[in-house]
């Protein structure tokens, strides 16, 4: 198996570029290797999320060389605990994130005991991370807009030449995303044949490869309907575009990271700080609850297994609860 460190790179998130690293000891580099080729062959883990994997690990991994621990069997539950502590001390990260990295943490270990390359767990005393939920980033409707409409503002500087092919493809992917609240990777690998046109709606593939099927709403699927017809056929270039939908200059299928940087120019064209992909994701689900869907409904479009996740949204918008209160509560 190729050295990890040379493996072609997993972008982090927020299109960020990860942080130089040390050499790993072989020891760890073959251990790591092959427990990312269980998850990925046995669990059957997505690109996305074998790379959060690795990241993590080898987080963790550096740290235990710093201290000179170079096999599985030396670590101890106060190496660990030492290294969660430096997540949040050192490097700032918020709880929800070491949470996560102790869910890494975990599973590899835990795999580790089930090969027996260790007797015993030494995450088993390890405490979750107190996890303070932080509301998510939402635009206003009149925001939403403004972001939408930010790709025809190049078209209407020439008022006589057609919108650039590029206009037409960003204006269908954010109309899209907030639309059916896709993440940035679902926008990335859609497919043609993942339109159902006749439903108004999309079958789109998410997290823990699980399908679910989204509607598109009039607008998005007007602006996808330019895009495939005055668009795409000339960016298309025969066998590259793997049948995706969005595809970059040279033919090829847009990567998540380039959804954005789409994302990020347009918001700086409207005037807006600090909007990635997932804040059209959140506004869609607010804007959803706030105008009255049922909780459920939503957490069947934005594919969440659990309910608790999508319970977030209902706190966004308390405005919306006291209005409700006063217009149906018999003693307002």
């Amino acid at each position: 198996m190729p050295a990890l460190r040379t493996l072609t790179p997993t972008p982090s998130r927020r299109g960020r570029k990860a942080r130089p690293r040390p050499p790993l000891p072989k020891s760890w580099e073959h251990t790591l290797g092959d427990f990312l080729v269980h998850l990925r062959v046995e669990c059957g883990l997505s690109h996305n999320t074998l790379g959060a994997y690795k990241r993590d690990l080898l987080d963790l991994m550096d740290d235990l060389t710093a201290e000179g621990i170079t096999a599985i069997r030396a670590v101890t539950p106060r190496h660990l605990s030492t290294h969660l502590a430096s997540l949040k001390s050192k490097r700032k990260m918020e709880p929800s994130s070491v949470t996560r990295h102790l869910a890494a943490i975990r599973m590899f270990f835990k795999w580790a005991l089930a090969n027996r390359q260790i007797d015993r767990l030494p995450t088993e005393l390890l405490d979750r991370p107190h996890r303070w939920r932080k509301l998510p980033d939402v635009l206003t409707p009149r925001q939403m807009k403004g972001l939408l409409e930010a790709p025809k503002a190049v078209a209407r500087r020439k008022a006589d030449a057609p919108e650039p092919l590029l206009t037409v493809r960003d204006r269908a992917i954010l109309e899209l995303m907030y639309a059916s609240g896709l993440r940035a990777s679902e926008a990335a690998t859609i497919t043609l044949t993942d339109i159902l046109e006749s439903l108004s709606a999309l079958r789109v593939f998410g997290k823990g490869s699980k399908h679910r099927l989204v509607p598109m709403g009039v607008p998005a699927k007007q602006a996808l309907q330019v895009y495939l017809r005055s668009a795409r056929p000339t960016l298309a270039k025969p066998g590259k575009d793997k049948g995706r939908i969005f595809l970059s200059r040279s033919g090829k299928p847009l990567e998540r990271v380039a959804i954005w940087q789409i994302v990020k120019k347009h918001a700086r064209a409207a005037g807006l700080k600090d909007v990635h992909p997932h804040t059209l994701r959140h506004s869609f689900a607010t804007h959803l609850l706030t105008g009255g869907a049922d909780l459920r409904v939503v957490q069947e479009m934005l594919g969440h297994a659990d309910i608790s996740t999508t319970q977030i949204y209902t706190h966004v918008d308390r405005s919306h609860l006291i209005n409700v209160h006063k217009k149906y509560h018999p003693r307002p």
